[in-house]
């Protein structure tokens, strides 16, 4: 069981195939050994890491602290130990919970049988409301007889920031671009690009990073209805000074108006709007920005987002010959679904992720070294 200064195990959600990004970023972070397990990253850590994983991790889905597990071989041994376990340590009787049970290869098969006991459990020794509708999620994973307790720290998907109202069709998450960005390398010191920026998603965090801005600067996180928060620890995380170095400028383009208009708009909410450039332009006519070259990052249309997918070769073969003739010195980076399309650019690619499930989809994202 957890103690204000006890170190306890905190898990981070990652989407799959980005896992070894998020552990960029959580070691970049210096969070304390954080290791790859399935589904994502773990670490030994405190309350405070729980709240500063919240606010600052651009790439985790979202945070579970694990507050305490027993070994439990039927319903009535569940039961028991439920109602022994020290529940107020962590939780407030007055905050209403929703309890989440999932069960493998355990004596306690019955998940519905087993929530039943710990929701009782949790309205007899804690006296907690449980509802469906609660802002606090307890998940319990009953896994060879081992059930474990972790608290939903973070509410809704850490991916909703609270600035982007505005959104296209397919837009990518921000915590999938964010990892998209640290796979290319990304730290904040040059120059970005998106010649179809959609709603803006990749040229805001590349910006947001450049200019120090916490991504949960803004929003609210289920931590805080805890007996362990400290609101004193939060507001000190979300008012940490920001970047005052000079900043690299970030740029987008598409070629539907509505779209740029998005872009702009997202960014004014964000507060990046200073250092964020959004036009209206085709392909063809897609410009090298002044100052160093950076990085041309795109997710451009695919064959399961089209219905024809034979001119999306003409689309992706313009973007490369305009990348080969302009762009000399960037990187580029592309996100599809389809090789062939790919290839099409006739970019030479140095690195390729594994399949990532993006929109009911799974993309790869394709990285080139510096252009000749």
């Amino acid at each position: 069981m957890t103690t204000p200064d006890s170190a306890f195990e905190i898990f981070l959600v990652a989407p799959p195939g980005l896992d070894n990004a998020l552990l960029t970023e959580v070691v970049n972070k210096g969070f304390p050994s954080p290791q790859i397990t399935p589904g994502g990253v773990v670490f030994q850590g405190q309350w405070s890491d729980v709240w500063r994983a919240n606010v600052t991790l651009r790439g985790a889905t979202r945070v579970l602290a694990r507050i305490g597990s027993f070994r439990a071989f039927h319903l009535a041994q569940l039961d028991k130990r439920a109602r022994k376990f020290p529940w107020r340590d962590v939780l407030r009787p007055d905050v209403p919970l929703r309890v989440e049970v999932t069960t493998r290869r355990s004596k306690i098969y019955h998940a519905g049988a087993a929530s039943q006991r710990i929701e009782t459990a949790l309205k007899e020794s804690l006296g907690a409301t449980i509802s469906a509708e609660a802002p606090l999620t307890l998940k319990v994973r009953i896994d060879d007889n081992l059930v474990t307790f972790s608290v939903d720290t973070s509410g809704p998907s850490l991916h909703k920031r609270g600035f982007k109202e505005a959104v296209n069709k397919a837009p990518m998450r921000e915590t999938l671009a964010a990892l998209f960005l640290t796979e290319c390398g990304y730290t904040g010191n040059e120059p970005v690009l998106d010649p179809m920026c959609g709603s803006g998603t990749f040229v805001i965090e590349a910006a947001e990073i450049a200019a120090g801005l916490e991504p949960g600067r803004a929003r609210e996180f289920a931590f805080e209805h805890l007996a362990t928060f400290d609101p004193a620890a939060l507001a000190a995380l979300r008012n940490r000074p920001s970047s005052n170095g000079i900043t690299p400028h970030f740029h987008g383009s598409d070629r539907d108006s509505g779209a740029v208009s998005m872009a702009t708009a997202n960014a004014a909410r964000a507060g990046v709007e200073a250092i964020t450039t959004f036009s209206h332009s085709a392909i063809s006519d897609l410009q090298r920005p002044e100052g160093p070259a950076g990085l041309v990052i795109v997710n451009p249309p695919y064959g399961a987002r089209v219905s024809n997918k034979k001119p999306l070769f003409g689309l992706y073969d313009s973007f490369g010959r305009v990348m080969k003739e302009r762009f000399s010195g960037w990187r580029v980076g592309i996100i599809t679904t389809d090789a062939p399309l790919a290839r099409s650019t006739g970019l030479t690619f140095t690195h390729e992720t594994a399949p990532i499930p993006h929109g009911g989809l799974k993309v790869k994202l394709y990285l080139t070294d510096p252009l000749p």
